[in-house]
């Protein structure tokens, strides 16, 4: 089994495709009006709109209620991915901190509000110990 995607469904599909190209520097693959994609090599974030839920079926998902994932971003320096968010971001949850599982994590919230966690690996993690 493989994880394919991650999809998140909005209301405004060209406002949060703005956001994650200049928030990751990728330029999304739209495949749709109402649907892009983000590549990454680990894995793919999509971008649905929510006019696309009832194929789905009827209430499957519901844009701007999410309170229990977060999406991680793994980067090369997480300070300087600050610098460049300070201009696309609106909702800072954190600045770069360090945290005690071996991450510098910046955490912000996307335009609907999901939590985007953008880290880089230090201490004994960097080296490939995760923990």
């Amino acid at each position: 089994m493989q994880l394919a995607a991650t999809r998140i469904f909005t209301d405004d599909v060209d406002a949060l495709i703005a956001f994650y190209e200049a928030a990751t520097g990728l330029t999304a693959a739209r495949l749709h009006p109402m649907f892009a994609e983000l590549r990454t090599p680990s894995g793919t974030l999509a971008i649905a709109d929510t006019a696309t839920v009832p194929l789905l079926g009827d209430g499957a998902a519901q844009a701007r209620a999410n309170r229990s994932v977060a999406l991680d971003f793994r980067v090369d320096d997480v300070d300087a991915v600050y610098a460049v968010l300070r201009d696309v971001v609106t909702v800072f949850v954190n600045e770069p901190t360090n945290m005690p599982w071996g991450n510098r994590s910046l955490l912000v919230r996307d335009p609907d509000g999901t939590l985007v966690n953008f880290f880089t690996p230090v201490g004994d993690e960097a080296a490939g110990n995760l923990f």
